[in-house]
């Protein structure tokens, strides 16, 4: 177990894939009980396998994922700040955050 408390997957379309998995065989699973019987509810844990058994969580996990290659964060000496990938932050002169 990581002390990584992020959700956020490796890249956008793996974890975009998760969840058509995920909310797919989830919405099956109830979808198909009048076709299938209550056997339909099987693919219900396969829906929370993919979706790492949380789908709120996974919702999270899609914004951490999106702000992930948009935003960076770097911490020096206990202060930490937050910058656009791409941009470096430039400390103004006679300015102190």
């Amino acid at each position: 177990m990581t002390n990584n408390p992020s959700f956020a997957s490796t890249s956008l379309p793996r974890h975009l894939v998760r969840g058509v998995v995920g909310f797919g065989a989830l919405i099956a699973a109830v979808a198909l009980i009048p076709v299938l019987g209550l056997g339909s509810l099987l693919l219900a844990p396969v829906g929370l396998l993919a979706l790492r058994g949380c789908p709120t969580c996974w919702a999270i996990g899609l914004l951490e994922t999106i702000s992930m290659s948009r935003l960076r964060r770097s911490c020096v000496d206990g202060r930490c700040q937050l910058t656009v990938a791409g941009h470096a932050h430039v400390e103004q002169p006679g300015h102190s955050d």
